[in-house]
């Protein structure tokens, strides 16, 4: 049985690696057009002020005495977010009494629905309701994920089923405001030297976890030196 235990964690970080390894492939490629409309665009210029969690980062835990701040650039189409989604969810709950989960777009250009889902998420943050479209998301993603057509009218039946205010949602999936909320995450992870999703930062360092129990010992050695 622990033979059994240690293939499956040795295939999920190997699942995980190439996924990441496939979304940086998908960031330099020379034909990523990010598939039009209100896809992924083309990335902007890195920030020249750039920071690992501004003040309007979306936080998915925000406990009154945090003590450790972990941050995911994150793009919702990409497999290796999706493959780790169900580790973060295990560690919000686990610390997230100690410890601020941070979320920040990060579209790649090559994945044609990853900046209409991002765009989703922020119409739903508008209205109080980012953590529950980032899981919807994610735990959707095998359904709508890797599309070579527009997948809007998904993202909106989400939208519907959180109880969204549609005409607002509508408004604010189509506002440059929005896209340029999306376009600032982006400005900052390319100034951080972020090349692929999902990347991690840890108080302000960049971490590599290889899954849930590397995560888990980096957390408890963070939670120890506070």
């Amino acid at each position: 049985m622990k033979n059994v235990k240690k293939q499956l964690l040795a295939a999920l970080v190997l699942l995980v690696a190439l996924a990441v390894a496939f979304g940086s492939f998908l960031l330099f490629r020379p034909d990523a057009d990010g598939g039009g409309g209100n896809g992924a665009r083309a990335l902007p210029e890195p920030a020249t002020d750039a920071r690992v969690v501004r003040a309007d980062s979306h936080r998915l835990t925000e406990p009154a005495g945090s003590r450790v701040t972990v941050v995911e650039f994150l793009d919702f189409e990409c497999e290796g977010c999706g493959a780790f989604h169900p580790v973060m969810d295990r560690l919000k709950k686990e610390y997230g009494d100690r410890v601020t989960f941070v979320a920040r777009y990060f579209p790649m250009p090559g994945h044609r629905n990853s900046g209409s889902a991002a765009r989703a998420a922020e119409a739903a943050a508008r209205q109080g309701r980012f953590r529950e479209m980032h899981d919807k998301l994610f735990t959707t993603q095998a359904r709508w994920g890797e599309a070579r057509e527009p997948k809007d009218s998904v993202f909106r039946a989400y939208a519907r089923e959180l109880g969204l205010d549609m005409a607002r949602y509508d408004t604010d999936v189509a506002s440059e405001r929005t896209a340029e909320r999306i376009a600032l995450d982006q400005r900052d992870g390319l100034a951080l030297g972020v090349q692929g999703t999902p990347t991690f930062f840890v108080d302000g360092e960049r971490v590599s976890p290889r899954g849930y129990e590397d995560f888990k010992a980096l957390i408890e050695r963070r939670l120890t030196k506070g």
